[in-house]
């Protein structure tokens, strides 16, 4: 597998949100992608013979605040480690950060696996509201 970090310029932004829809995250066109990867402070793509398999991103000022996104793997490659990857160089690139994390409900076990915890004070205000409660992300 090779991984490519803090390198947008060759991703194809319809396989990025094509894996997002496919396994059950929030998508939106192409470019809409593109620009949200090229805004963040760390991109991490995972490819397999050519192949994206996964991928994920990092909000951060650099010094103290992180929030890690769009952590995706297609699901023919899960459990075998890419996830973990990506969660993993994200952190180092982060190192030092308190770092938070966006996540689908149902996968707070593999992250909890990498460190994280669950937080009591979090809270979110969605452009969808009425969906992501839909969805199990609020209350």
């Amino acid at each position: 597998m090779r991984i490519t970090v803090n390198n947008c310029e060759c991703v194809d932004w319809r396989e990025v949100a094509a894996t997002l829809e496919r396994v059950g995250m929030a998508h939106r066109e192409p470019e809409a992608h593109k620009k949200a990867f090229e805004a963040s402070h760390t991109t991490v793509f995972v490819h397999d013979a050519g192949r994206l398999v996964g991928f994920g991103r990092a909000l951060s000022d650099g010094v103290y605040q992180a929030a890690v996104y769009d952590v995706a793997v297609l699901p023919e490659f899960q459990g075998k480690g890419v996830g973990k990857l990506i969660v993993e160089h994200l952190l180092e690139r982060t190192a030092g950060c308190n770092v938070i994390l966006y996540a689908s409900p149902g996968k707070e076990n593999f992250y909890r696996k990498l460190g994280f915890r669950l937080m009591k004070t979090g809270m979110a205000a969605f452009s969808k509201a009425q969906i992501m409660a839909q969805k199990g992300f609020t209350e």
